[in-house]
């Protein structure tokens, strides 16, 4: 038998039950009160009307109100359907709720499951074919979350030790500096090249704990602030030229040298001071790492719609396992602290925040003792954050 002829047969014996059943009822409560009920509808629907026959005598006929009937019946089927509306539609109601109550529980149960990974995502046996999707999207965001949080935990495990090691290094200059300063206070007769000697180791340590204060600061910024680019139209090769004089003192100390090889009259549309905190930062990074007495090359080109520039030093070539990781907030070459090389690990990782903000890209390379870092960035772009 096919759905609509059990459907049909199902609402027929639907129909005829409701209507037995109400002349039961209707017979039973007119039985119960004594005939009041069919009395009350022949008073209502049953007229009685005098008619006189020829013989003169009269005789009262009883005749059916068919109209009165008709427009009780009729109102009595419009309170019926309207009860019976209401009827269904609460219902109806309370199923839906049910249903989406049931369904969202299970769906809950589901995500439960495979978050707390109870069940196999793809497992037949516990999941229904059209939650397979659900519980794959689920696994993905299960595992994208645990790989941030373990990324977390391993930033700040590297940010609080650095942060105990810079406290530590702190003594070491201050320590320094107080033991020199006091020789220097309490012998005012100490020879001049001696005084002389005590001055500079103290301003030596000075500076140092200085670079450790700024790296402090550079922590604190890198957490406390965020990152906005207040764009401008930017002579490329002139920026270039200006950051390799500012750094000769602190390539001179390290008996390096900038090779600049840029194009003429490059510009690009850009933050400049943050795309110049970019370009120091990789310089600091190539003088740190690389071997004294070597050549720094630095150059800049067009290339289509973009602009490339490297820089590239002499020096230990990186581990591919660590090359790949510098570019993550705290993260340091050297596992030991250096006076010589080495900072708060914020450097890079800034560098291509900045230059992804830029539209840009920032990669490096590093291969038979030679490191290259290479930002490319759009020749016209107006994007700011």
């Amino acid at each position: 038998m096919s759905n609509g002829l059990k459907k049909f047969a199902k609402y027929t014996l639907i129909i005829i039950g409701s209507v037995l059943l109400g002349y039961a009822a209707v017979s039973f409560i007119d039985a119960a009160s004594d005939g009041v009920l069919l009395e009350w509808f022949s008073y209502r629907f049953i007229n009685e009307i005098p008619y006189r026959c020829s013989d003169g005598t009269t005789v009262i006929q009883e005749e059916f109100a068919l109209y009165s009937f008709k427009n009780a019946v009729m109102l009595a089927a419009v309170i019926i359907l309207g009860i019976i509306a209401a009827v269904a539609v609460t219902v109806h109601a309370v199923t839906v709720r049910r249903t989406r109550r049931a369904e969202l529980k299970r769906i809950s149960e589901l995500i439960d499951r495979c978050m707390m990974k109870q069940t196999d995502p793809f497992s037949e046996s516990e999941t229904d074919a059209e939650y397979i999707t659900i519980s794959a999207q689920l696994a993905e965001i299960r595992a994208d979350i645990l790989l941030k949080e373990q990324t977390l935990k391993a930033e700040s495990e590297r940010k609080n030790d650095l942060i105990a090691y810079l406290a530590h290094d702190l003594k070491t200059p201050l320590t320094s500096i107080i033991g020199y300063l006091s020789l220097l206070s309490e012998a005012p007769d100490m020879p001049l090249e001696q005084r002389a000697k005590f001055t500079d180791i103290s301003l030596d340590k000075a500076l140092r704990l200085e670079q450790l204060i700024n790296e402090f600061f550079e922590i604190t910024r890198y957490n406390l602030s965020h990152i906005e680019l207040s764009t401008e139209r930017i002579d490329l090769s002139y920026m270039l030229v200006q950051m390799s004089d500012e750094f000769y003192p602190l390539l001179s100390s390290h008996g390096n040298r900038i090779e600049l090889n840029a194009e003429d009259n490059i510009t690009v549309t850009a933050d400049a001071q943050k795309l110049s905190r970019v370009f120091n930062n990789i310089l600091k990074n190539a003088i740190s790492y690389s071997y004294p007495d070597s050549v720094i090359e630095v150059s800049a080109h067009n290339s289509g719609d973009s602009v490339i520039i490297a820089f590239s030093n002499r020096g230990p070539t990186i581990p591919t396992n660590k090359l790949e990781r510098i570019f993550e907030k705290f993260f340091r070459l050297d596992d030991a602290r250096s006076t010589n090389t080495g900072g708060t690990g914020l450097g890079l990782a800034i560098a291509r925040e900045i230059v992804a903000l830029h539209s840009g890209t920032l990669t490096a390379i590093s291969e038979n003792e030679r490191t290259t870092f290479t930002v490319t960035l759009p020749c016209s772009q107006s994007r700011g954050a």
